[in-house]
C-alpha cells in the first residue's frame, strides 16, 4: 500500500513570496498544495514544518478525509487563518495525488463536469477616472465578460484597489505602509465613478465594486442604495464580518447583491451569514478555508440557501490554489463567479499551468491532477524570501480603520 513518504515546504518568491507544500508517495507519486498566507508566510510555513509534515510520514495518502479531521480535531487549537492554511496544503496536495494515481483530472473526482468554463472577473483600476476608464476599455476589448473597478478616492492615496504604474500588489513593504483613509470622501466619490462606466460602456457586461472592509453596516447600506440603479453584480466586503448579524441591517435597506468571505477561514464563520441569506456570494478560498474538502462543504451547504460562490483570487494565491479552485469551480452546481487577478509573470517560470484564459472564461487542465508541475530549477533563481506586509489604514484624524 502507497504511504506518504516526505512532505516537502518550499519557498520561492517569484515576483511575490509563495510557499508551497509538495508530498511524495512510496509510489513516487508526488502532490502540490498551496501554503501562501499574504504577509504572514513564514508562519505558516514554520507550522508546516514543525508541526504538520512529521505527521504525515507513513499515512495512507488515499484517506484525504480522514487525514482533515486527523490535523483540524488533532491539533486542539482550531481554525485561525495560519491552521486553515497549513490544513489546506496538505488536503489540496493529496488531492492532486489522488487524481494523479487515478489518472483523471481532479474535477471528474468531484463530480464531473457542469460547466464548460468558468466565468472570470478581472481588475481594473485608475489614479483618475480617466484612468479607470481606459482600464476597463482594455479588458472589454480583451473579452472580458466581468470588471471589479475601482478609482482613487482624489486626495486619498490609501485608497484600495488601484495599481499605480504597473501590476497591484498590497503587500509591498518590508514594514507595514500606513495609509490615508477618509471614508466619507470614499462615499461622495465611488457611486459617481462606477454611474461613469456604466454610462459608457453600458449594461452589457458584470461590474463589481470592492468596498474592502471599509463601512460601517449603516454606511454599507447607504452605498448599497446609491448604486442599485448601476446594478453591480455584487458589492464586495461592504463591512467586517467580524458580527455577521450586521449584514441584516445592510440586506434590510439595499438589494445590491453581497459578497463575503475571503478573509474567513471555515464553515462556522459563514454559518450565519449563508442560513441567514445575508450574502449572495461566498468568497472563501481553497488555500484559507482549509482545502477542496473544507470548502466544498461551504459550497454545498451555501447551496441549499441559494448563494453562490465567488471565491477568492488575488495574486497571493499561488497557481496551485488557482488550478484547485477552477476544478472546483467547474463541477460545483451553485458556481456563481471566480475572481482572477493574476500572477507576476515570474510565477510562470515556477509553476506550470495547464489553466487556459479563453474570453471571459477560464479553462481547466485535462491533465491528472491538479495539472500543475513546481519547477525546481527555476524556483532556486527565486529563493530569496522577502517578508512583505500588508498597509495599514488611518483614518485623517489619525486613528486605525480597517484596512
Amino acid at each position: 500500500m502507497s504511504r506518504v513518504e516526505s512532505a516537502e515546504v518550499l519557498l520561492a518568491s517569484p515576483g511575490r513570496n509563495f510557499v508551497t507544500l509538495r508530498v511524495t508517495t512510496t509510489d513516487g507519486v508526488t502532490g502540490l498544495g498551496d501554503a501562501t498566507l499574504n504577509g504572514r508566510e513564514s508562519a505558516v510555513a514554520h507550522y508546516l514544518r514543525d508541526h504538520v509534515v512529521p505527521l504525515l510520514i507513513g499515512r495512507d495518502p488515499a484517506r484525504i478525509e480522514d487525514t482533515w479531521q486527523y490535523l483540524f480535531k488533532g491539533a486542539y487549537w482550531r481554525r485561525g487563518p495560519v491552521t486553515m492554511t497549513a490544513i489546506a496544503a496538505v488536503d489540496t496536495a493529496l488531492w492532486d495525488i489522488k487524481g494523479k494515481t487515478a489518472g483523471l483530472p481532479l474535477y471528474q473526482l468531484l463530480g464531473g463536469r457542469s460547466r464548460d468554463g468558468v466565468l472570470v472577473y478581472r481588475h481594473a483600476s485608475g489614479a483618475s477616472v480617466d484612468e479607470l476608464l481606459d482600464d476597463v476599455a482594455r479588458l472589454l476589448d480583451a473579452g472580458c465578460l466581468a470588471v471589479r473597478a475601482q478609482a482613487q478616492v482624489p486626495g486619498i492615496a490609501g485608497t484600495y484597489g488601484v495599481a499605480h504604474g504597473g501590476r497591484y500588489e498590497p503587500a509591498n513593504a518590508a514594514l507595514p505602509e500606513e495609509q490615508p483613509w477618509s471614508t466619507e470622501a470614499y462615499l461622495d466619490f465611488a457611486p459617481t465613478y462606477l454611474a461613469q462606466v456604466r454610462e459608457r460602456f453600458g449594461f452589457g457586461f458584470h461590474l463589481l465594486h470592492d468596498v474592502h472592509h471599509r463601512l460601517t453596516p449603516i454606511e454599507a447600506a447607504r452605498f448599497g442604495q446609491a448604486v442599485e440603479p448601476l446594478r453591480l453584480f455584487w458589492m464586495e466586503d461592504p463591512t467586517p464580518a467580524d458580527s455577521q448579524e450586521a449584514f441584516e441591517l445592510i440586506r434590510r435597506h439595499t438589494t445590491t447583491p453581497i459578497a463575503v468571505g475571503e478573509a474567513l477561514t471555515s464553515i462556522w464563520d459563514v454559518q450565519h451569514l449563508i442560513t441567514r441569506q445575508l450574502i449572495d456570494y461566498v468568497r472563501t478560498t481553497v488555500v484559507h478555508a482549509g482545502g477542496l474538502t473544507h470548502l466544498k462543504r461551504i459550497f454545498d451547504l451555501a447551496a441549499l440557501y441559494q448563494v453562490r460562490s465567488g471565491s477568492h483570487g488575488a495574486s497571493d494565491l499561488s497557481p496551485v490554489s488557482m488550478a484547485a479552485a477552477a476544478h472546483l469551480d467547474t463541477a460545483i452546481p451553485n458556481f456563481g463567479i471566480q475572481e482572477l487577478m493574476g500572477h507576476p509573470p515570474e510565477a510562470a517560470e515556477v509553476f506550470h499551468t495547464g489553466l487556459r484564459l479563453d474570453g471571459g472564461y477560464l479553462r481547466v487542465s485535462e491533465a491528472p491532477g491538479l495539472g500543475v508541475e513546481y519547477d525546481d530549477a527555476a524556483a532556486a533563481r527565486f529563493a530569496e524570501f522577502s517578508p512583505k506586509y500588508l498597509p495599514i489604514a488611518r483614518r485623517l484624524d489619525g486613528s486605525v480603520h480597517d484596512w
